[in-house]
């Protein structure tokens, strides 16, 4: 009966060692399963950055820098369109201020300098010399 008990505790304990074998080489392997899941998570991620750089941020500093330089080059004479809608001549300037002729009475308002749209090259009906 003795005999009987050894040969059991021993074949438990081989199953337990196999057990032990098995369970540390399927951790091993979840492991490097996990850093793959890891890398591809962090190239996924750096691809969205660069999408979204390209495709939302570079472009709009590149306009930014366009309306940053048009405001800066503005100068006395110029035909204007403000983000109102207004068309006029611009008649001063000071720091962050527009000083505007408009319409054939020549009528003159105050703006501020990023309030400008744009340039125009057109000359307008409205903006000509006034009649008498």
């Amino acid at each position: 009966m003795l005999n009987l008990m050894n040969i059991l505790a021993e074949a438990n304990e081989a199953v337990a060692v196999t057990a032990a074998d098995a369970s540390s080489s399927t951790a091993t392997t979840a492991a490097a399963a996990g850093g793959g899941e890891m890398i591809t998570t962090i190239i996924m991620m750096v691809a969205m950055v660069a999408i979204f750089y390209f495709l939302l941020i570079r472009p709009q500093r590149k306009k930014d820098k366009q309306v940053k330089n048009m405001l800066a080059a503005l100068k006395v004479g110029d035909r204007i369109c403000t983000i109102g809608g207004l068309y006029g001549t611009i008649a001063a300037l000071k720091d962050d201020t527009v000083t505007l002729t408009m319409g054939s009475l020549q009528n003159t308002i105050v703006i501020a300098r990023w309030a400008i749209r744009s340039v125009e090259n057109v000359a307008l009906e409205n903006d000509a010399e006034p009649q008498i």
